[in-house]
């Protein structure tokens, strides 16, 4: 069985847009463009906790962009803010679900930015490149799975058709059919079947192999608009009657790279895939 690449997708900072990209490298830690990695940044909290779309669904419209060496930040209401890559600060603890991250502060400038996007007390800061956190071995047996603020995973896949099936539901619901970025994949996929991603055992492209390693269990975040940040329950609920297991709700797998580290990825490129007997 083939599969083709038609989307690439890096979320600089976790829980804003993300950046549609043609090609991008694909080391351990996930996708990574000039150097900067999938989730790099992260915002938090006064005390120090991750802030995502569950709470702030305002995050979904903080349009992100490399210019240059900075990365340029953009959202209604507010001036453009750029926080340069040599950006240099004091390194903090952050804590991202059950583990503490450390974590380089990007200057109070940025922290008022986000503070006054959000109504809350907010801090920008990027991964510490010292840092080191690593996906739980339950899932990747004895392979390390290095990945930075993520929330399991250095990857989530998700394929066309899957999407289709939920846009799909929608229609007979009366409902309108929704985009990918509901979902925030890294890599979306072509020429499968719905839902045949949950069955992959190997996706491989020459030297490169991927192996998904875990359904990805879904909160509220699919129901947040990303173009317009209001949240809703229509897409959460729909997922929830036929996606729901003991285990959550899963649309799309996550994945980790275990040969060829590295390797450039670009939308059209085939994977050849093993599934799971």
């Amino acid at each position: 069985m083939k599969a083709i690449v038609s989307e690439l997708n890096l979320y600089p900072i976790k829980g804003c847009r993300g950046l549609s990209v043609r090609s991008a490298a694909l080391p351990v830690t996930g996708l990574e463009l000039d150097g900067i990695g999938d989730r790099e940044w992260v915002v938090v909290d006064a005390d120090g906790e991750f802030l995502s779309q569950r709470a702030y669904p305002r995050l979904a419209l903080v349009e992100t962009r490399f210019v240059g060496g900075t990365l340029r930040l953009r959202a209604p209401g507010m001036l453009a803010l750029e926080v340069p890559f040599a950006c240099e600060g004091d390194v903090v603890d952050v804590r991202v679900w059950d583990d503490k991250v450390a974590a380089v502060t990007q200057g109070d400038i940025a922290d008022a930015w986000f503070s006054s996007f959000l109504g809350a007390p907010a801090r920008l800061v990027r991964f510490d490149p010292e840092g080191r956190r690593i996906a739980d071995h339950k899932h990747t047996g004895q392979l390390e799975a290095p990945y930075k603020f993520a929330d399991a995973f250095p990857l989530l896949l998700t394929a066309q058709a899957s999407l289709a099936e939920v846009n799909a539901r929608l229609v007979q619901r009366n409902e309108s059919p929704v985009t990918m970025a509901r979902f925030r994949p890294n890599i979306v996929l072509d020429g499968l079947p719905a839902f045949e991603e949950d069955y992959i055992k190997e996706l491989r492209r020459g030297d490169l192999v991927v192996h998904p390693v875990k359904p990805c269990a879904r909160c509220t975040v699919p129901g947040v608009d990303p173009a317009t940040g209001a949240a809703s329950t229509t897409v959460p609920d729909l997922l929830a009657s036929f996606r729901g297991t003991q285990d959550g709700v899963m649309f799309g797998v996550n994945a980790i790279v275990v040969e060829g580290p590295g390797a450039t990825l670009t939308v059209g490129d085939e994977f050849d895939v093993e599934l799971r007997l």
